[in-house]
């Protein structure tokens, strides 16, 4: 098997890193904030873009690591709060739901949210346009399949054995399309008085952080039979 040289972009929990690593790839995770994997010699704690143009950079540790040929693969992992469906109550003003959008006012406590969308898009973008010959990015469901394209596939962690529901939209570049490996059921949910209800993992990851940065970390962390089937299937090239 060749060793690949592969940039898992925007994962600070080193999850698809580790997974890479234990196949013997000379894999690296890339985040602004440091990892929590455990393993700082394979983290680059600066902008990918850095990373991306000078093959290489400042690790976490203050090794600097030089790639001695080209990416072979990137799998980015873009921060999805300003793009998901699921953050768009918070672009505008409450009050003004019966007003067409145009007119509403932004929202009191994100006066900035439609700015920091764009940037989001704009970084989204770059990623995919990235000098790397094969690329996939993940994201939830939300304004890139309009801004951008469709995605190539979605999938859920229960379609590679764990037991949860979490919608993963993946675009491709060169790369195939993950196949499931362990179907299971899709987990528990909590129900609301309001009717609502939502994946426990994803309720449970409110309860037990301590702030909104620690929840939103929690939250997109990528599950294990997930990680190991991008792992596998993606560097058999």
């Amino acid at each position: 098997m060749k060793k690949l040289n592969i940039l898992v972009a925007c994962e600070e929990s080193q999850a698809v890193t580790r997974e890479l690593r234990l196949l013997g790839h000379n894999a690296y995770s890339c985040d602004l904030l440091p990892c929590s994997g455990g393993h700082p010699e394979w983290h680059f704690n600066i902008d990918v873009f850095e990373v991306i143009e000078n093959k290489g950079g400042e690790l976490q540790n203050g090794k600097k690591v030089k790639i001695k040929s080209n990416w072979d693969i990137m799998i980015a992992h873009p921060p999805c709060t300003y793009l998901a469906v699921s953050g768009a109550q918070w672009y505008y003003h409450p009050a003004d739901k019966h007003l067409p959008v145009v007119n509403r006012r932004p929202h009191p406590k994100y006066p900035n949210r439609a700015k920091d969308r764009e940037e989001a898009v704009e970084f989204f973008i770059a990623l995919a346009n990235a000098p790397i010959d094969r690329i996939v990015i993940e994201n939830p469901v939300g304004i890139i399949s309009s801004r951008f394209r469709k995605p190539d596939q979605v999938v859920q962690p229960f379609m590679f054995g764990d037991e949860a529901r979490k919608t993963t939209c993946l675009w491709l570049k060169n790369l195939p399309k993950l196949e499931p490996t362990n179907m299971v059921g899709e987990g528990e949910r909590i129900y609301f008085k309001s009717g609502k209800s939502q994946p426990k993992w994803y309720s449970d990851a409110f309860v037990k952080s301590k702030s909104h940065e620690e929840r939103r970390t929690m939250r997109s962390k990528t599950f294990i039979g997930m990680a190991k089937a991008m792992a596998e299937q993606w560097t058999k090239i």
